[in-house]
């Protein structure tokens, strides 16, 4: 296959298979190397930005998928006749923020941070698809553990856990690196040295 072949069988393929698809998986269908196919997939996304396609090719790390732009999201809501999610409620919220900055983690781990029974709202989030069992915690009992989904991402516009947003006491790390190099002294160290 020649390029252009190319680029419409990994443009066909993930617009067949509506989930993220590994890399790999793609190469394997190409007959082509990963590393090939890495370049064709940025290849094809530069051109859907450029000519403000309205479908966009999301990367979640070593997975790629077809998605609608954003920018069209509300004609499409117009044309799809369907009932609109409710909103996710505080507490579900809270419990999203919980698993995703601290997962895997267990039932209890949440409802020790919360102080509250969160059973029903790990349960509505699981339906949803936002959250996934991420197997057996070695704790006593082995509780089951969870961990956010692609559905997670792609819902809050992140290309992957590490572009979550900073907690309220954290410094994002080209700012602590850059703390650091202004006295030479690691950021703990320099708090100490100004209270």
């Amino acid at each position: 296959m020649n390029e252009k072949q190319c680029l419409g069988a990994l443009e066909a393929m993930l617009f067949a298979h509506g989930e993220p698809v590994e890399l790999e998986k793609l190469a394997d269908a190409l007959h082509a190397e990963p590393i090939q196919t890495q370049v064709l997939l940025e290849k094809l996304q530069k051109q859907y930005d450029e000519r403000g396609s309205g479908m966009v090719l999301l990367n979640f790390e070593d997975r790629w998928q077809m998605a609608t732009n954003p920018y069209y999201g509300e004609i499409v809501k117009r044309i799809l006749d369907t009932r609109r999610n409710a909103p996710l409620s505080p507490a579900a919220l809270e419990v999203l923020a919980v698993i995703a900055y601290n997962q895997p983690v267990s039932r209890s781990f949440i409802e020790q941070v919360r102080g509250v029974d969160s059973s029903s709202t790990v349960t509505k989030l699981l339906e949803k698809g936002l959250i996934e069992e991420a197997g057996r915690l070695d704790l006593p009992g082995k509780p089951v553990s969870f961990r956010v989904t692609d559905t997670f991402l792609r819902v809050f516009g992140l290309g992957s856990l590490a572009d979550l947003p900073p907690l309220h006491d954290e410094q994002p790390p080209a700012e602590e690196e850059q703390a650091e190099s202004d006295s030479g002294l690691p950021p703990a160290e320099q708090m100490e040295m100004h209270p």
